[in-house]
């Protein structure tokens, strides 16, 4: 997984950056097929933006979060991709396939 973090009008500490890459791997630990990840960060007087665009196999999924801490902020952004992923992943499943195994068993 690539990821890609940048900021507006933020300046990037190593702290914010480490933070995020270790939050990105609950997302890849759901998915393992996450082509690359585009963060920006932003700040507007008290209240810190969190938005992302993560590419995974077929979709494009995008988040948004804002809050008036960067972290939870990021923690928000991480809760709402989390489940994005997960939906996403659950709508690749074939399960119409194990149902159709258990009523005519070979």
């Amino acid at each position: 997984m690539q990821l890609n973090i940048s900021g507006h009008h933020v300046e990037l500490s190593d702290a914010v950056q480490t933070y995020i890459r270790t939050k990105m791997q609950r997302i890849e630990r759901h998915f393992d097929h996450v082509v690359d990840v585009h963060v920006v960060l932003g700040a507007e007087r008290q209240l810190h933006t969190v938005e992302a665009t993560v590419h995974v196999s077929g979709n494009n999924l995008h988040a948004q979060s804002q809050h008036e801490d960067m972290y939870a902020a990021i923690d928000l952004l991480i809760d709402k991709l989390d489940r994005q992923v997960r939906k996403h992943k659950e709508k690749l499943t074939d399960h119409h396939a194990r149902e159709a195994l258990a009523r005519n068993p070979i």
